[in-house]
C-alpha cells in the first residue's frame, strides 16, 4: 500500500492541498494529551473526497474519459468528481440522493461548471447508488465509487502519509468511517509504516454499518438507517473496504447524533471551524477514549467542512437534547383559574425558558392538553422541574422518553 499511496500522491501534487495538522491547545488541555487535527475541511473541496476521485478519474484510460464518468454521492464525492471532471475535461452525471442538503449540490455545480449533470434519486445514498450503477451500465461510463474501489482507497491513503509527515510520533489517529474508503487507505498506510500506531474508527449511532459488518465477520445491508450524519450514513460498507478495515482497526465506536451536534457547534464557537456533521465525528469520539488518551499524540481527521447553514437550527436542537438541557412535555393544565400563570411562576425554576407551547385541540371549541418545550440552563435542573409539577397537580407525559411520540410531534 506504501507505494500505491505515494504513486497517488505524486499524480495529486498539482491538484490536492497538503492540509495543515493543526494542534488543538483546548482540547489538548482537555484531555490531558496532544490533540491535533487534521483539517481536510480546507481542502480544495473542503473535504478529502478529491484525493480518491481525482486518482481514479486520473488514471482512466483515453476511451473512457471520452464516454465519461457516472458516481453516487451524498455530496462531498460529488464535488470531488465534479473537480475532477472540469479538471480533466471529462463529461460527469453525479447522482444525490433527495434529502442532500441544497449546499453540497450547488458546490457540486460550482466545482463541475458545465462538465457534470446532477440527477437527484432516492431517499439514502444506497437508493441513489443503484440508480447510478445501472445509468453506468446502460450508457457504458465508467462507475466511480466513493470507496469501495483500490483508487479510491489509495487516493484518500494520502492524507495518513501527510499525517506522518507532519507528525511522525503520532501514537493514534481517529477517522470517521461513512463507507470506509478513509480507514482503509489512510489506515492501511499509517499502520505499514508505524507498526505501533493505533487506528480508531468511529461512525454514527445511527448508521452503524462497519460495526455491524465487524461483528457479523463481513458487510451487511441495514435495514434503516439515521441519515442526519449524511457523509457517513450507508446501509451497507464496500467488501474491499471491509477486507482492510477489519485487519487495521483497533477499535470501533458509534457516536450519538446528538454528540456529534455538540461538537460542532464548540468547533465553530471556540475554535471557528465549520465542520460538518461527518467531519466532526473523530473531535466527538475523544470523550469515549478520554482515559486513553492521555499523553499521547492523537490525530482527529476533520473529513469535511460542507455544513449547510440552514441546519444549524436542527444541529443547536439535537444538541440542547443530547445535553440534557431541552425537554418537551404533554402537559394537561388543571381546570382552574390561574393555571397557567401557577405553570410559569411557581413550577419553571428562574433560568428555565420555554421555547415551544401549543395546546393540541379536542374539539373546534374545546382545548386539550398543551405541548410544552422547555429549556434548563443545566441539565441538573430536570429532576427539580418534574418534582414541581406533581407538587403542583400537573399531569403530564414526558415526551423526550418516548420516541414515537417525540417524531410524531416534535
Amino acid at each position: 500500500m506504501i507505494e500505491w499511496v505515494e504513486s497517488a500522491s505524486r499524480r495529486l501534487t498539482e491538484v490536492v492541498a497538503h492540509t495543515p495538522l493543526q494542534y488543538s491547545q483546548r482540547l489538548s488541555e482537555k484531555y490531558r494529551a496532544s490533540i491535533y487535527l487534521k483539517r481536510e475541511d480546507l481542502q480544495v473541496v473542503r473535504s478529502y473526497k478529491l484525493r480518491g476521485a481525482f486518482n481514479k478519474i486520473s488514471l482512466l484510460s483515453e476511451a473512457d474519459r471520452k464516454k465519461g464518468v457516472v458516481c453516487a454521492s451524498a455530496g462531498n464525492h460529488a464535488q470531488g468528481v465534479a473537480f475532477s471532471c472540469k479538471r480533466l475535461g471529462i463529461r460527469g452525471v453525479i447522482f444525490m440522493p433527495e434529502p442532500t442538503p441544497r449546499q453540497k449540490i450547488s458546490q457540486t455545480e460550482m466545482f463541475g461548471q458545465g462538465y457534470i449533470e446532477i440527477v437527484l434519486t432516492g431517499d439514502t445514498f444506497d437508493d441513489c447508488q443503484r440508480a447510478a450503477l445501472a445509468y453506468a451500465n446502460g450508457h457504458d461510463m465508467t462507475f466511480v465509487h466513493p470507496f469501495d474501489d483500490p483508487a479510491i482507497i489509495e487516493g484518500q491513503g494520502t492524507v495518513g502519509m501527510e499525517i506522518l509527515q507532519d507528525q511522525p510520533e503520532t501514537d493514534l489517529v481517529i477517522i470517521p468511517i461513512g463507507g470506509g474508503g478513509l480507514a482503509a487507505g489512510a489506515g492501511t498506510y499509517l499502520k505499514e509504516k508505524k507498526p505501533g500506531i493505533r487506528i480508531y474508527g468511529v461512525e454514527p449511532e445511527g448508521a452503524p454499518s462497519m460495526k455491524t459488518a465487524l461483528e457479523h465477520g463481513g458487510p451487511v445491508t441495514l435495514a434503516e438507517i439515521n441519515r442526519f450524519v449524511d457523509g457517513a450514513a450507508v446501509k451497507r460498507i464496500g467488501d474491499l473496504t471491509y477486507q482492510y478495515c477489519s485487519k487495521l482497526l483497533d477499535d470501533m465506536h458509534l457516536i450519538p447524533e446528538g454528540k456529534i451536534c455538540t461538537t460542532i457547534l464548540e468547533l465553530y464557537n471556540k475554535d471557528a471551524i465549520v465542520a460538518e456533521p461527518a467531519g466532526a465525528l473523530a473531535v466527538a469520539a475523544l470523550d469515549f477514549y478520554a482515559d486513553q488518551i492521555i499523553g499521547k499524540n492523537v490525530v482527529c481527521i476533520i473529513s469535511g467542512g460542507n455544513n449547510d447553514i440552514d441546519r444549524m437550527g436542527e444541529i443547536k436542537e439535537l444538541s440542547l437534547l443530547y445535553e440534557g438541557l431541552k425537554h418537551y412535555f404533554i402537559v394537561r393544565f388543571p381546570q382552574r383559574p390561574g393555571a397557567l400563570k401557577l405553570f410559569v411562576n411557581e413550577v419553571l425554576g428562574p433560568h428555565d425558558d420555554i421555547t415551544r407551547f401549543e395546546f393540541i385541540k379536542k374539539t373546534q371549541r374545546e382545548r386539550g392538553p398543551a405541548l410544552v418545550g422547555v429549556e434548563l440552563q443545566n441539565a441538573s435542573d430536570y429532576t427539580a422541574l418534574v418534582d414541581r409539577m406533581r407538587t403542583h397537580r400537573f399531569d403530564f407525559k414526558e415526551v423526550n422518553s418516548d420516541q414515537t411520540l417525540f417524531e410524531y410531534l416534535i
